[in-house]
């Protein structure tokens, strides 16, 4: 008795199957226009997470900043640099140093970076909250309050139309992400 092993058919019934030349180049050609179509579209998507992501970013270093200032207690420095694009976090002068800790983010080429204080000038900033040079700095003392002299928002923006603004809480505890820029009293 012999046994079969493998398909019953012959192997010259069977018809090989593949695609045309043509009939990629067709598909090349449609993917193409889909993706030509879609592109713009899909700029203004990733234009769009770049600004939200880079507020988050921002926001979770207020966070840990004021989180650590407590853990620590010692006051952390939140510094912003609008001309080089960057913004940091360390420990106040005269408290660690070196502070390994420390923490340095450079913006996106098509963003930008703002400040307003609330008390002072827009940029300026009081003489005891200077890091490095003339940088407007939040800071965040060791019973976790925010100082008088931080900024009260830090803008972001993209382009002329796109901007979030890091602003103050009311009760001025924390900062939080806000959509639209409201005018706030002077005191």
């Amino acid at each position: 008795m012999i046994l079969t092993i493998g398909s019953s058919r012959s192997r010259s019934n069977k018809q090989q199957t593949a695609f045309t030349l043509i009939e990629l180049i067709l598909v090349m050609a449609l993917l193409m226009i889909v993706l030509a179509v879609s592109a713009p579209s899909l700029q203004g998507f990733f234009k769009g997470r770049n600004l939200d992501s880079e507020a988050r970013r921002l926001l979770s270093l207020t966070k840990y900043g004021q989180s650590r200032a407590v853990s620590e207690g010692i006051p952390m420095l939140l510094w912003v640099d609008w001309k080089q694009k960057s913004y940091g976090l360390r420990a106040a002068a005269g408290f660690v140093e070196p502070d390994d800790k420390a923490v340095e983010f450079t913006l996106d080429k098509d963003l930008k970076i703002e400040t307003e204080n609330r008390v002072l000038q827009p940029g300026t900033v009081s003489q005891n909250d200077r890091i490095i040079g003339n940088l407007p700095t939040i800071r965040f003392l060791p019973d976790g309050s925010i100082s008088e002299t931080s900024p009260y928002t830090i803008k972001l923006s993209q382009g002329q139309k796109d901007a979030l603004w890091i602003g103050q809480s009311t009760n001025r505890l924390r900062y939080e992400i806000q959509k639209v820029h409201y005018e706030r009293l002077q005191p």
